[in-house]
């Protein structure tokens, strides 16, 4: 999660490449400002967030909340007034 300042150009241009970044290391959005990634170990989770503490902008905050597969899990969406199953977990990674 993160709360980038966006009031100059160059506030902007950082955000954008910040953003950019994730997306480029596959994250994906889940709200605006919120994105997700998918981490099949726990040293996986460390080495990105390696990459992320040498990415953020000189101004902001960001923040790495890590979660379980378990707790992800039992997350409850809420669409309206309805209620939708909880996410799928994602896939485990396989190697051969």
């Amino acid at each position: 999660m993160f709360d980038l300042p966006v009031g100059s150009r160059e506030e902007r241009k950082a955000a954008t490449s910040f953003r950019n970044f994730l997306l480029d290391e596959g994250f994906h959005m889940a709200q605006f400002s919120v994105y997700m990634r998918v981490c099949p170990s726990k040293e996986k989770v460390e080495a990105y967030q390696r990459r992320i503490e040498m990415s953020v902008p000189n101004h902001g905050l960001v923040q790495i909340v890590k979660i379980t597969d378990k707790q992800y899990e039992t997350i409850t969406t809420l669409y309206g007034h309805g209620v939708r199953n909880s996410p799928k977990n994602p896939d485990q990674l396989a190697l051969f």
